[in-house]
Protein backbone atom coordinates (compact mmCIF):
# COMPACT_ATOMS: atom_id res chain seq x y z
CA UNK A 1 0.00 0.00 0.00
CA UNK A 2 1.60 3.60 -1.23
CA UNK A 3 1.10 6.69 1.06
CA UNK A 4 1.04 9.50 -1.23
CA UNK A 5 4.48 11.09 -1.78
CA UNK A 6 5.87 14.46 -0.66
CA UNK A 7 8.73 14.07 -3.09
CA UNK A 8 9.09 15.99 -5.96
CA UNK A 9 8.65 14.35 -9.34
CA UNK A 10 11.94 14.75 -10.01
CA UNK A 11 13.19 12.55 -6.43
CA UNK A 12 15.88 9.69 -7.27
CA UNK A 13 14.37 6.44 -6.24
CA UNK A 14 16.79 5.84 -3.63
CA UNK A 15 14.70 8.82 -1.80
CA UNK A 16 11.64 7.18 -3.14
CA UNK A 17 12.40 3.72 -1.35
CA UNK A 18 13.48 5.99 2.05
CA UNK A 19 10.46 7.56 2.07
CA UNK A 20 8.77 3.69 1.52
CA UNK A 21 10.34 2.66 4.61
CA UNK A 22 9.69 5.65 6.78
CA UNK A 23 6.37 5.09 5.98
CA UNK A 24 6.32 1.55 7.01
CA UNK A 25 8.05 2.46 10.35
CA UNK A 26 5.16 4.80 11.27
CA UNK A 27 3.06 1.75 11.51
CA UNK A 28 4.87 -0.24 14.14
CA UNK A 29 3.34 0.63 17.26
CA UNK A 30 6.15 2.05 19.59
CA UNK A 31 6.46 -0.23 23.08
CA UNK A 32 8.24 2.33 25.48
CA UNK A 33 6.07 1.16 28.54
CA UNK A 34 8.29 -2.17 29.74
CA UNK A 35 11.84 -0.38 29.07
CA UNK A 36 10.50 2.23 31.96
CA UNK A 37 9.88 -0.38 34.40
CA UNK A 38 12.47 -1.55 36.09
CA UNK A 39 10.60 -5.12 36.31
CA UNK A 40 10.34 -5.41 32.29
CA UNK A 41 13.08 -3.58 31.03
CA UNK A 42 15.84 -5.66 28.93
CA UNK A 43 18.91 -6.12 30.73
CA UNK A 44 20.85 -4.47 28.17
CA UNK A 45 18.87 -1.33 29.22
CA UNK A 46 19.06 -1.30 32.84
CA UNK A 47 21.81 1.58 33.05
CA UNK A 48 19.94 3.81 31.05
CA UNK A 49 17.16 3.29 32.84
CA UNK A 50 19.16 3.66 36.14
CA UNK A 51 20.45 6.74 35.35
CA UNK A 52 17.21 8.57 33.42
CA UNK A 53 15.90 7.69 37.70
CA UNK A 54 18.38 9.36 39.08
CA UNK A 55 20.58 6.29 40.64
CA UNK A 56 23.88 7.61 41.80
CA UNK A 57 26.12 4.62 42.13
CA UNK A 58 26.14 1.61 39.23
CA UNK A 59 28.57 -1.36 39.35
CA UNK A 60 28.67 -3.78 36.51
CA UNK A 61 29.17 -6.57 38.71
CA UNK A 62 26.00 -6.65 40.42
CA UNK A 63 23.56 -8.84 39.96
CA UNK A 64 20.53 -8.60 37.59
CA UNK A 65 18.55 -8.64 40.60
CA UNK A 66 20.59 -6.36 42.94
CA UNK A 67 20.78 -3.79 39.43
CA UNK A 68 16.76 -4.21 39.50
CA UNK A 69 16.18 -3.70 42.89
CA UNK A 70 18.45 -0.32 43.15
CA UNK A 71 16.72 1.43 40.55
CA UNK A 72 13.14 0.34 42.19
CA UNK A 73 14.30 1.87 45.35
CA UNK A 74 15.95 4.89 43.56
CA UNK A 75 12.89 6.94 43.73
CA UNK A 76 11.65 6.31 47.51
CA UNK A 77 15.34 6.64 48.70
CA UNK A 78 15.45 10.55 46.91
CA UNK A 79 11.92 11.19 48.71
CA UNK A 80 13.01 10.09 52.15
CA UNK A 81 16.61 10.98 51.83
CA UNK A 82 18.31 12.18 55.19
CA UNK A 83 15.80 9.94 57.15
CA UNK A 84 16.51 6.24 58.65
CA UNK A 85 14.24 4.87 56.24
CA UNK A 86 16.56 6.23 53.60
CA UNK A 87 19.29 4.36 55.08
CA UNK A 88 17.47 1.21 55.48
CA UNK A 89 16.18 1.32 51.68
CA UNK A 90 19.22 1.97 50.39
CA UNK A 91 21.15 -1.27 52.53
CA UNK A 92 17.58 -3.47 51.02
CA UNK A 93 18.98 -4.36 47.65
CA UNK A 94 22.02 -5.75 49.00
CA UNK A 95 20.63 -8.24 50.57
CA UNK A 96 21.54 -7.62 53.78
CA UNK A 97 19.53 -7.37 57.28
CA UNK A 98 20.41 -4.12 59.03
CA UNK A 99 20.55 -2.97 62.30
CA UNK A 100 20.23 0.94 63.21
CA UNK A 101 21.04 2.73 66.32
CA UNK A 102 21.35 6.08 66.95
CA UNK A 103 23.17 8.33 69.75
CA UNK A 104 20.25 8.53 71.85
CA UNK A 105 19.47 4.51 71.54
CA UNK A 106 22.48 3.61 73.30
CA UNK A 107 23.34 3.10 76.61
CA UNK A 108 24.95 5.35 77.83
CA UNK A 109 24.06 8.18 75.23
CA UNK A 110 26.93 8.33 72.04
CA UNK A 111 27.64 11.52 70.13
CA UNK A 112 24.94 13.78 68.81
CA UNK A 113 24.35 13.19 65.37
CA UNK A 114 26.39 10.03 64.66
CA UNK A 115 24.63 6.53 64.53
CA UNK A 116 26.18 2.75 64.33
CA UNK A 117 25.03 0.58 61.12
CA UNK A 118 25.22 -3.15 62.07
CA UNK A 119 24.81 -5.22 58.77
CA UNK A 120 23.96 -9.21 59.29
CA UNK A 121 24.61 -11.14 55.75
CA UNK A 122 23.08 -13.99 56.07
CA UNK A 123 24.54 -16.98 53.20
CA UNK A 124 26.12 -14.12 50.82
CA UNK A 125 29.20 -14.02 49.47
CA UNK A 126 30.65 -10.62 50.79
CA UNK A 127 33.15 -8.82 48.96
CA UNK A 128 35.37 -5.68 49.82
CA UNK A 129 33.69 -3.76 46.97
CA UNK A 130 30.30 -4.71 48.19
CA UNK A 131 31.63 -3.28 51.27
CA UNK A 132 32.24 -0.07 49.29
CA UNK A 133 29.18 -0.16 48.17
CA UNK A 134 27.29 -0.40 50.88
CA UNK A 135 29.11 2.55 52.72
CA UNK A 136 28.83 4.62 49.45
CA UNK A 137 24.68 4.62 49.87
CA UNK A 138 24.75 4.88 53.56
CA UNK A 139 26.37 7.90 52.74
CA UNK A 140 24.44 9.16 50.13
CA UNK A 141 21.10 8.45 52.17
CA UNK A 142 21.87 9.74 55.76
CA UNK A 143 21.65 13.14 56.77
CA UNK A 144 24.28 15.54 56.27
CA UNK A 145 25.37 16.63 60.01
CA UNK A 146 25.20 12.59 60.61
CA UNK A 147 28.54 10.40 60.98
CA UNK A 148 28.19 6.65 61.29
CA UNK A 149 29.91 3.06 61.99
CA UNK A 150 29.78 0.18 60.31
CA UNK A 151 30.10 -3.14 61.64
CA UNK A 152 29.39 -6.45 59.93
CA UNK A 153 28.63 -9.51 60.90
CA UNK A 154 27.43 -13.27 59.30
CA UNK A 155 25.00 -15.07 60.62
CA UNK A 156 24.80 -18.97 59.54
CA UNK A 157 21.93 -21.47 60.57
CA UNK A 158 22.49 -25.46 60.86
CA UNK A 159 20.54 -28.11 61.64
CA UNK A 160 20.58 -30.31 64.77
CA UNK A 161 19.94 -33.94 64.37
CA UNK A 162 19.20 -35.97 67.57
CA UNK A 163 19.04 -39.34 67.14
CA UNK A 164 17.97 -42.26 70.00
CA UNK A 165 16.83 -45.47 70.23
CA UNK A 166 14.22 -47.33 72.54
CA UNK A 167 15.00 -51.07 73.95
CA UNK A 168 11.83 -52.58 75.26
CA UNK A 169 12.10 -54.84 78.16
CA UNK A 170 10.21 -56.66 81.28
CA UNK A 171 11.53 -55.91 84.89
CA UNK A 172 10.21 -58.38 87.45
CA UNK A 173 10.87 -57.89 91.21
CA UNK A 174 12.02 -60.66 92.81
CA UNK A 175 11.15 -61.72 96.14
CA UNK A 176 13.68 -63.56 98.01
CA UNK A 177 13.45 -65.44 101.08
CA UNK A 178 16.00 -66.56 103.19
Amino acid sequence: MNKPTLLPPSAQSFERHAEQAAARLEDVPPSVRPVWSPDDCPEPLLPWLAWALGVEDWRDYWTEATKRDVIRQSIPIRRLRGTRAAVAAAIAPFGAHMIIREWWETTPPGVPHTFQVIIIYGGLAVTAAMQDDVVRQITRAKPLRSHFTVSVGLSAAAQLNVCGYVRAGTYNRLALQG
